[in-house]
C-alpha cells in the first residue's frame, strides 16, 4: 500500500481532492544546490512566488524514511542545514533511504516519481540533468532523462543544465519521445543564457497553450513527461563567454580530480558560481522562482 509509506501535507491533498492548481518542487536543490542559509530561504521564496499566481507548493522530500509531498518550514530548514549529508535521491535510491529511515532530497527523477505517486502533474525546478559531455567515454547520462520517457509530469526548467552536452541531451530526449516545449521562445535555452544553437520541438506562448497539450497527451494514453523549456529572465541571464569560459575550467577541473557519477553535478555548478564570483548563483535563483511562476500558471489552467 502506498500510504504505508507516502504522507501528503494536508494542504496539498486538499488541493488536489479538490481540483486545485499545485505545484511539485524538489528538494535537492535545497540540500545540494546552495549554501545554508541561502538554500532555506530561496526554497521559501520559491514557495511563495506559486503561491502568488494562485496555486499551491509541494516540496517534495523523504524525511525520516517517510515520503514526503509538501513540507513544512521546519522541515525544509532542516534539509537545508542538514546540507550535503542528507541523500541524494533518485529512482534507486528510493527504497533504500525509505527502508533505512533515513532523510533524502529528491532531484528532478525523484521529485517526478512522488509527484506521480500523488497525482501532481506539474513540477517547476532549474534545469534538467542530461547526457554529460564525453558520455561517448563515460556513460554518464542523468536519471533525469529516463524519467521523463516514462513518468507523467511536465517539468518547468530554464532548459538543461549548461555544464551538459545540449545535443546530445537533445537526441536522446527525441529517441525517448519526449517533447521539448519553448515556452515563448525557438531555441533551447541553456540554464544561464537564454538561448543556445540547438532548437525545440513546439514554440507555445501561453500556459493555457501548454495546458491543452498535455490534458491531450495523457488523456490517450501517451506517457511520460514534457519539458517546458522557459528562458532566464532576460536582466538575469549571464554572458555566453563568462558561462562557457566557467563551465570549461570547472570541466577540466572535475577530470583532473576524478569527479564522476552523482558528485559531478554539484561539484560543476559550484565550480562554476566560484569562477562567475557568485553571479551564476544570483541567475541560478532567477530562474528557479521564473520557472515556478510558469508552473503556477500551466497547473491553473490544466485544472482549469
Amino acid at each position: 500500500m502506498l500510504s504505508n509509506y507516502l504522507d501528503i501535507l494536508p494542504e496539498v491533498a486538499e488541493a488536489l481532492a479538490n481540483n486545485q492548481p499545485v505545484v511539485a518542487l524538489e528538494s535537492t536543490i535545497i540540500s545540494h544546490g546552495m549554501p545554508y542559509p541561502r538554500n532555506v530561504e530561496t526554497a521559501l521564496q520559491v514557495e511563495a512566488a506559486i503561491r502568488e499566481q494562485g496555486a499551491i507548493p509541494a516540496t517534495i522530500a523523504i524525511i525520516g524514511g517517510r515520503l514526503k509531498v509538501g513540507l513544512s518550514e521546519e522541515q525544509i530548514t532542516h534539509l537545508g542545514k542538514a546540507g550535503l549529508s542528507v541523500t541524494k535521491v533518485s529512482r534507486r535510491d528510493i527504497p533504500f533511504v525509505v527502508a533505512a529511515g533515513k532523510d533524502g532530497a529528491t532531484t528532478v527523477a525523484g521529485t517526478m516519481i512522488l509527484a506521480a505517486m500523488a497525482g501532481i502533474k506539474v513540477f517547476a525546478t532549474g534545469g534538467i540533468g542530461g547526457v554529460h559531455r564525453g558520455a561517448q567515454e563515460t556513460m554518464d547520462i542523468s536519471a533525469d532523462l529516463q524519467e521523463l520517457a516514462n513518468t507523467d509530469v511536465a517539468v518547468v526548467c530554464a532548459g538543461a543544465k549548461s555544464i551538459l552536452d545540449l545535443a546530445l541531451t537533445r537526441e536522446y530526449l527525441e529517441t525517448q519521445g519526449v517533447p521539448v516545449v519553448g515556452y515563448q521562445t525557438d531555441s533551447l535555452p541553456a540554464f544561464y543564457t537564454r538561448e543556445s544553437e540547438h532548437g525545440i520541438d513546439y514554440r507555445l506562448d501561453t500556459p493555457e497553450q501548454i495546458a491543452l497539450a498535455l490534458k491531450a497527451k495523457w488523456a490517450m494514453d501517451l506517457h511520460g513527461g514534457v519539458v517546458v523549456a522557459n528562458p532566464i529572465p532576460a536582466e538575469h541571464a549571464m554572458p555566453l563567454e563568462t558561462i562557457t569560459n566557467a563551465v570549461e575550467q570547472a570541466l577540466a577541473e572535475s577530470v583532473e580530480q576524478g569527479i564522476v557519477g552523482k558528485a559531478s553535478t554539484p561539484f560543476l555548478l559550484a565550480r562554476v558560481c566560484e569562477l562567475t564570483g557568485g553571479n551564476s548563483l544570483d541567475s541560478n535563483i532567477q530562474l528557479v522562482l521564473n520557472n515556478a511562476r510558469l508552473g503556477a500558471q500551466i497547473a491553473k489552467a490544466y485544472c482549469a
